[in-house]
């Protein structure tokens, strides 16, 4: 999927906002009043106060909706979603992922389609919008798009006298080797988390699989092809030379001082592979809450010696929103707003995340983030990570049989014998 937006004008659409029927956004607002139940992921500034801004703006300007927003925790969110979208009342508005997620819960009726009413502002996204649709239609938007890299201290690279960060395996082991030496954990991995193993696996796939292979994989829910299998072998050795912090398995991702960004924050680990976001993470997670600055940097996964992958694919994703199928028009109205000009912008200048409407990309202006924004924009192909590509089910099998073997429990014809068709 390219994720370079197309350079059309984003336009906001004000519906006409009544009295609605059906859902939880109606069930305690009064006559002729809308409350919209928001679930997200942000659970820490700077993105929890741009939302509460974003929707303080809203209910300013639509004086009969209001927002009751719940945060929830990202290790637990996914699955409070799919068990809501099963009851009488699931929240009107909710972090949407897309890909055989997205395609699930359209089948089962769970979303609403907003093709009609984001019509204008979809167009303006170009194919940035296009991992949120199903059969054409969408059924949800993105607001940030970014790609997989890894994110270190050039304060440590320093100490363990590393000039420059690695572009190839071979370079990415000797740095950890200067690491280990001078007695610096190399890298961070949040093991008990899981998909933040799944991450390496991804990086090595889309090194040993051409694009048309990974289309082609996502397609059939098969990783037949020999490269996945070599994909996997990849992680096995890589996981072999010990790079990771002592007790990786119960290490959370993102989950305080403790955590794999935590230990990047405090000085306490060299490295972490992560998706776009952690930069904002780690610099919430510092002893004092101030910024790294200078010393958080970001490098791209390095390159491997003979796959047929091409150097311009990337691995990552994005962070969007749908509406229930139960919910008002003010939801797809307000999907508008947070996608506005205006709004994005403040998005990208609060370093959470890399925008998606046009005409933003200067918002961005932290000089690490540009860096994984310029990696983003000159990509040809993103594989859309593969727990949210696959099926539901799929992909936390995939996500399961990878933890396995960096516990060294299991094989890379495990993790490849994971993908199939339920």
């Amino acid at each position: 999927m390219r994720r370079k937006a197309l350079g059309v004008a984003v336009a906001s659409t004000a519906l006409f906002l009544t009295a609605c029927s059906g859902g939880s956004a109606t069930s305690n607002a009064a006559p002729g009043k809308v409350k919209l139940v928001w679930w997200h992921n942000a659970t820490a500034d700077p993105l929890k106060s741009y939302f509460q801004q974003v929707a303080d703006a809203y209910t300013k300007a639509h004086p009969d909706v209001t927002f009751d927003i719940q945060p929830i925790q990202n290790e637990t969110i996914d699955t409070k979603i799919q068990v809501a979208l099963q009851s009488n009342t699931p929240p009107d508005l909710f972090q949407q992922w897309g890909g055989g997620e997205l395609a699930q819960q359209v089948q089962s009726g769970k979303v609403q389609d907003i093709t009609a009413a984001t019509s204008a502002m979809a167009t303006g996204l170009g194919g940035s919008a296009a991992g949120w649709q199903v059969d054409g239609k969408q059924y949800g938007v993105p607001y940030s798009l970014g790609v997989v890299g890894f994110w270190y201290r050039t304060d440590l690279f320093q100490k363990a006298g590393i000039t420059a960060p690695p572009t190839t395996m071979d370079e990415l082991n000797a740095d950890v080797g200067k690491l280990k030496a001078a007695q610096i954990t190399p890298i961070a991995v949040g093991g008990k988390d899981k998909w933040p193993d799944a991450f390496y696996f991804g990086q090595f796939a889309i090194r040993e699989c051409t694009p048309d292979t990974l289309k082609s994989a996502a397609k059939s829910i098969s990783f037949a092809d020999p490269c996945f299998l070599k994909a996997a072998q990849d992680v096995q050795t890589f996981v072999a030379t010990k790079p990771f912090q002592n007790g990786f398995l119960g290490t959370p991702a993102q989950q305080g001082a403790t955590s794999s960004a935590g230990l990047v924050a405090n000085g306490k680990a060299a490295m972490e592979l992560q998706g776009h976001w952690n930069g904002a993470v780690i610099n919430g997670l510092t002893a004092d809450k101030a910024p790294l600055g200078g010393k958080l940097a970001w490098f791209p996964f390095p390159t491997t010696s003979g796959g047929a992958g091409s150097p311009d694919t990337t691995f990552g994703g994005g962070d969007g929103f749908s509406c229930s199928s139960k919910a008002p028009p003010a939801c797809a109205d307000f999907l508008n707003f947070l996608l506005n000009t205006e709004n994005q912008s403040a998005f990208g200048a609060s370093g959470a995340g890399l925008p998606v409407a046009p005409n933003t990309a200067a918002s961005v202006t932290d000089a690490t983030v540009k860096g994984v924004l310029a990696a983003r924009d000159a990509s040809k192909f993103t594989q859309l990570y593969f727990d949210k590509a696959l099926p539901t089910a799929v992909g936390s099998a995939l996500n399961d049989q990878v933890s396995n073997l960096f516990a060294g429990q299991g094989t890379p014809q495990d993790v490849v014998d994971a993908v199939k068709p339920s």
